[in-house]
């Protein structure tokens, strides 16, 4: 998802869809009756935004561990993305146990942009495999330089040519991915999802479920609605443009809020000796 340019932290602030996302989700976790002083405040979850995110990673060491977030909702075996989540949903519960503020904070924003990229439609397209058609077969990995990133070779002058528009041009690799996700962030710019926090049913299925097997359930219900090919075909339809303001969105901004609030629970539960004290008094 769009989250600015990866050059200052503040690019994202009117058009950062991360930046949206987690302020909403952070709002929606005070509603929730926590502890505000036992989860990171806004301001420093958004200082592990843009430059000093994910994103920021490609800009600074190319296919140097890269954060991935693409994935098939549908292949039981592409877990790649799921584990990394899994990961950093089990550092942040660490974080907040020990009470090691810039790391909870650090965790917080990871956590939420791996859930939002996972969840957001033009990551569900098989980007890795049609990279690797235009660059002769060569994997990701290879892309080990911010040149390497943006041109595309070919075997011949005329082939580059032909490769870079299909990754640059109209309805190009790149080019559609980022106007899906730059048109995502536009929708949700002037809006407040004011009505995005979880229900009790619905922290009650997250902690049955747990954020693994969530996250592939609402990846997967996201997937179903076909939000990408519908934008590549037709555009910004009006039909398109009320399920990401009236089902993506919010579905999205839940699941960051369910997963923060997970952490933040099994951080808080007291401790066993404490609980059997209890019962002996």
């Amino acid at each position: 998802m769009y989250a600015g340019t990866t050059l200052t932290n503040k690019s994202g602030g009117i058009l950062g869809a991360h930046q949206k996302i987690d302020r909403v989700s952070r709002l929606n976790l005070s509603k929730l009756e926590i502890d505000d002083q036992r989860f990171p405040a806004i301001k420093s979850i958004l200082h592990f935004e843009g430059k000093n995110g994910p994103d920021g990673i490609k800009r600074k060491s190319p296919s140097v561990n890269e954060p991935w977030h693409f994935l098939n909702p549908f292949d039981d075996n592409d877990t790649t993305l799921m584990d990394l989540i899994t990961k950093h949903h089990k550092l942040l519960i660490r974080a907040l146990k020990e009470e090691q503020a810039e790391k909870a904070a650090f965790e917080a924003a990871w956590l939420s942009h791996a859930l939002v990229d996972g969840l957001t439609p033009a990551h569900h397209y098989p980007y890795e495999e049609k990279l690797s058609e235009l660059r002769g077969g060569e994997g990701n990995e290879t892309r080990s330089s911010i040149k390497d990133k943006l041109i595309v070779p070919g075997i011949t002058r005329r082939d580059q040519v032909k490769n870079n528009w299909k990754m640059w041009g109209f309805k190009g690799l790149i080019s559609t991915h980022g106007m899906f996700e730059l048109g995502v962030a536009s929708i949700m710019a002037p809006l407040s999802f004011s009505d995005s926090a979880p229900s009790a049913s619905d922290i009650e299925e997250f902690n049955d479920l747990k954020i693994g097997e969530y996250f592939k359930r609402t990846t997967r219900e996201i997937a179903v609605l076909d939000m990408y090919t519908r934008y590549y075909q037709r555009g910004w339809t009006t039909r398109l443009t009320l399920d990401v303001r009236n089902k993506l969105i919010p579905m999205i901004i839940k699941t960051v809020t369910l997963a923060w609030y997970s952490a933040y629970q099994e951080a808080n539960k007291p401790k066993k000796h404490q609980q059997r004290t209890s019962k002996g008094k």
